[in-house]
């Protein structure tokens, strides 16, 4: 039987198969309904959609069933939704599809989020970046199945159908153990005042949406990147994601003892510095081996975009007694999807209207963005601290 921090990891761990899984066999779906940059990016709107539309919902959800049951419902609607994609014949349908999926992994991605601030509450360590390297891991095993299913041939379909089965499985592993029961009725949180009107709020949504534009044209265009500006196969373009992975996972394994370290803040501008610089420099030269390095320096510096802002806007909103934050991470997680939402078809704009060369370079400046703002939420979270005297978030 897992143990409760082992079940969360493999929540994450479900969520990155999912998104890695189809993530990397973008050029054969690009293929199988026909569609080129602009018509492509049109369709994979349809999973910034679902994504958008669905995280303020799942939180709510969380906050009236548990995050544990929202965790299970979801990952295995995900799973489930994986073949659909592989039955795809025209763009239309592909983006009807991704909605449908998009919605399932943002429901598994606040609720999965919203356990993980329970084992981390429980044990006072900042265990976030560790959950979120099972997302990497999972991204990795996604990703290499798509490589070897488009080296041997084989359809999205008959890929999807394997992959399917082995996410139910993790379903069924995780589902006795999973923390995030059904949360006491109560009206006391860890801050009264409406979080729409707190200041760090927004900034860590801000820097979570950078960080999700640059997450989200990673997965969506390097493959393709690789392909049609770079000449690689098929089969080694979808090995670029694996390596975004690889180098995100590792980050995020050793990210505890880095952050305690260096602080929260800190960590999330020095990761902007490292990511921006990544591909930059793959986009700048152009051979595949320097891409290859600099997708995994940017692997290494978004590593903790996520992770530790969804820590730092669940400690926002802790209550008294230990529990709270769905709003919080509800409204951050909802602004970081419309970096989904509007990244796909925006980088499939700039790449039909120029290049993807163009396109990859824009999303080097939006992560660059997130220097400047990882510095102001520093500044925010401290005063706010300051007339309460907490000492619930290190803000250095």
């Amino acid at each position: 039987m897992l143990s409760p921090r082992a079940a969360v990891f493999a929540a994450f761990l479900l969520n990155g198969a999912v998104f890695g899984t189809w993530a990397s066999r973008v050029p054969a779906l690009a293929a199988q309904v026909g569609a080129d940059e602009g018509t492509l990016g049109l369709s994979l709107l349809g999973a910034s959609i679902g994504l958008a539309a669905t995280a303020p919902f799942a939180a709510r959800a969380c906050a009236m069933i548990g995050a544990r049951l929202v965790v299970l419902i979801s990952g295995t609607l995900g799973a489930l939704l994986l073949p659909v994609l592989g039955l795809v014949s025209d763009p239309v349908q592909l983006g009807v599809a991704l909605v449908g999926l998009g919605s399932a992994i943002a429901a598994l991605d606040v609720s999965m989020n919203l356990s993980a601030v329970s084992v981390i509450r429980r044990l006072d360590r900042p265990l976030m970046p560790q959950f979120h390297a099972g997302f990497s891991v999972g991204g990795l095993f996604g990703s290499v199945g798509a490589a070897v299913a488009a080296s041997n041939g084989l359809s999205p379909e008959r890929h999807f159908l394997i992959a399917t089965v082995v996410c139910l499985i993790t379903v069924v592993l995780m589902a006795r153990t999973l923390p995030g029961g059904r949360p006491p009725r109560t009206e006391e949180h860890g801050d009264q005042r409406s979080v729409v009107k707190r200041p760090v709020l927004w900034l860590l949504a801000g820097i979570a949406l950078c960080s999700a534009i640059a997450e989200g044209a990673s997965a969506d265009w390097s493959a393709l990147f690789f392909v049609r500006e770079r000449a690689v196969s098929e089969g080694t373009a979808a090995a670029v994601y694996a390596c975004f992975s690889i180098a995100m996972a590792i980050a995020r394994l050793v990210g505890e003892p880095v952050q305690r370290r260096v602080g929260p803040y800190r960590l999330l501008a020095g990761g902007g510095v490292l990511a921006a610089a990544g591909v930059t420099l793959a986009v700048a030269v152009p051979v595949p081996l320097v891409g290859f390095v600099g997708f995994t320096l940017a692997g290494l510096g978004l590593a903790f975009g996520f992770p530790v802002v969804m820590e730092l806007a669940g400690e926002a909103g802790r209550r008294a007694d230990g529990t709270g934050g769905e709003r919080e991470l509800g409204l951050v997680t909802t602004v970081a999807y419309t970096g989904f939402l509007a990244g796909p078809p925006l980088v499939g704009t700039i790449a039909h209207q120029s290049s993807l060369s163009v396109s990859l370079a824009f999303v080097a400046v939006v992560i660059a963005l997130m220097i400047p703002t990882s510095l102001l939420a520093a500044r925010a979270r401290r005063r706010e601290l300051t007339p309460e005297a907490s000492g619930s978030v290190r803000p250095s």
